[in-house]
């Protein structure tokens, strides 16, 4: 089995997740989900096995390197990202229903990568100024950080739909209490906010080893900075003004299409030193 094929089964099996969570949500069923819940951990393992197989198949095409370096592997390392992280966090919770939110992002970050013809999945070398050990630390602190901001998204997005009236037989009635949400927003924005900040440090340094500075106002580099002062201001509102409900979650979704810009706006409309091939 070599890891496209691996991916490729990864692809289907969060889809299958999200079909169960959305199931479970649907027609009310709790053990649906909790089936969707052990679904997305299948897929999880079937992610880490094709990482770790195409990072193994790099050494035997000669190039030798951590299936970071393209906009395919990006992608693929992001769902693993989200959906470990989402894993620990029904595990702490026990909040399945959280999952209709969450799996969707997993699945449509590795499918993006599958079936978009303009992406590439072929192993390529690095180009020199990636040649270096700052690679692996930058790129996974980053996206631990996405992965934060991807499931505070789908957390904040609770707040636009939850009926204020907690006795309703409507859909959306059944999503967690208004404490929960805030919180699970705030956790998961500290988690990305930490993670974010020590991957612009990383790359700065790799920056300055592989340019002889650490910072060009690339435009990655710039909507990176962007994209943190977002969030700072969140932490500011939740921490110094006491802010909490609709608009604070309003700035965490605010924030994340900052990342989506920095991720894909960046990628696509912008030419710079981080544009991934």
């Amino acid at each position: 089995m070599n890891s496209s094929l691996l991916l490729s089964a990864a692809t289907f099996i969060y889809a299958l997740a999200s079909v169960f969570y959305i199931g479970s949500f649907s027609f009310k069923k709790q053990a649906v989900a909790r089936f969707g819940f052990w679904v997305i951990v299948i897929g999880l393992v079937a992610n880490t096995g094709g990482i770790l197989l195409r990072w193994m198949e790099s050494y035997h095409m000669g190039y030798g390197h951590a299936p970071f370096s393209n906009m395919y592997e990006s992608l693929v390392f992001f769902s693993w990202t989200a959906a470990a992280l989402y894993v620990f966090v029904e595990f702490k919770y026990k909040e399945s229903i959280i999952g209709v939110f969450v799996s969707p992002l997993i699945f449509l970050g590795i499918a993006y990568a599958s079936f978009d013809p303009s992406i590439t999945s072929k192993i390529m070398p690095l180009i020199p100024a990636l040649k270096s050990n700052w690679l692996i630390a930058h790129v996974i602190t980053c996206f631990l950080g996405y992965a934060g901001f991807a499931l505070a998204f789908g957390f904040s997005f609770m707040y636009f739909i939850k009926p204020k009236d907690p006795g309703t037989k409507r859909l959306f009635a059944k999503l967690p209490d208004w404490d929960t949400i805030d919180e699970l927003t705030y956790q998961m924005i500290v988690f990305g906010f930490l993670f974010l900040t020590i991957g612009i440090i990383t790359g700065s340094v790799w920056a300055n080893s592989a340019w002889g500075k650490y910072w060009s106002w690339d435009p990655k580099e710039t909507w990176s900075l962007i994209t943190w002062f977002i969030y700072a201001i969140f932490l500011h509102l939740r921490l110094i003004r006491g802010w909490y409900g609709k608009n604070l979650a309003l700035v965490s979704i605010i924030g994340f299409i900052g990342v989506l810009f920095t991720y894909f706006g960046v990628n696509f409309l912008l030419s710079g030193l981080h544009s991934y091939g």
